[in-house]
C-alpha cells in the first residue's frame, strides 16, 4: 500500500515497509520515494526503483547533483561515462555530477536504490505518474513524447541525451 510521507516528520526517526513511501509510474518502473527532499533540508532524495528487464533511466546528465546506485535484488547494467558497470544485489555505482548517466535492468530486472539531489525528485514529481498502489505499472505502449519531457527535464535541471544503453557515439 503506498503511503504518502508528511514533512512533519523532519525531526523525528520513522521506518518504512517494505511497500512503503510514494509511488509513481516512471518510463515504465515502478519508483517510491523513500525519503524525500523536504525530508532532508532539501539535500537529497531516497528513491526505490522496481525495474522490468530491459527498461531503465534515460542516459542523462545532471549538472548539479550527484547520483549513486545500489542494487538491491536482480541485475544492472550502469553506463557511467563510458564505464559499463554490472551490478547485482549489494553492488553499488556513484555517478557524478556532470557525467552522463543511465541504468537498465538486467535479465529478470531487478530493484535498486539510488540518491539523487532535490532537482531530480523535482523532475519525477512533474513527469511521472502518482500510483494508488505499489505495483509494478504495466510497459509503455510507447517511448516517452520527447516534446513534452524534455522542457521539464530542463526546467529542473536534467539534461536528457537519449534513451537508455551504451554511451552514444560520437
Amino acid at each position: 500500500m503506498s503511503t504518502t510521507i508528511s514533512t512533519d516528520r523532519t525531526t523525528l526517526a520513522y521506518s518504512l515497509s517494505e511497500e512503503d513511501g510514494e509511488d509513481f509510474s516512471l518510463f515504465g518502473l515502478l519508483v517510491t520515494i523513500k525519503i524525500s527532499a523536504d525530508e532532508t533540508g532539501g539535500q537529497y532524495s531516497l528513491i526505490e526503483a522496481a525495474v522490468p528487464p530491459g527498461l531503465g533511466s534515460p542516459w542523462h546528465i545532471h549538472p548539479d547533483e550527484d547520483e549513486w546506485f545500489y542494487c538491491r535484488a536482480g541485475e544492472f547494467t550502469v553506463y557511467v561515462g563510458d564505464q559499463r558497470l554490472t551490478l547485482t544485489a549489494g553492488g553499488f555505482a556513484f555517478g557524478p555530477k556532470g557525467v552522463p548517466h543511465t541504468f537498465i535492468g538486467g535479465p529478470q530486472g531487478g530493484k535498486m536504490l539510488f540518491g539523487a539531489g532535490p532537482k531530480f525528485e523535482g523532475f519525477l514529481r512533474e513527469i511521472a505518474e502518482p500510483l494508488t498502489e505499489h505495483i509494478l505499472p504495466p510497459p509503455p505502449e510507447a517511448p516517452p513524447n520527447m516534446e513534452l519531457v524534455l522542457p521539464i527535464a530542463n526546467k529542473w535541471a536534467y539534461e536528457i541525451l537519449g534513451p537508455p544503453g551504451p554511451p552514444p557515439r560520437h
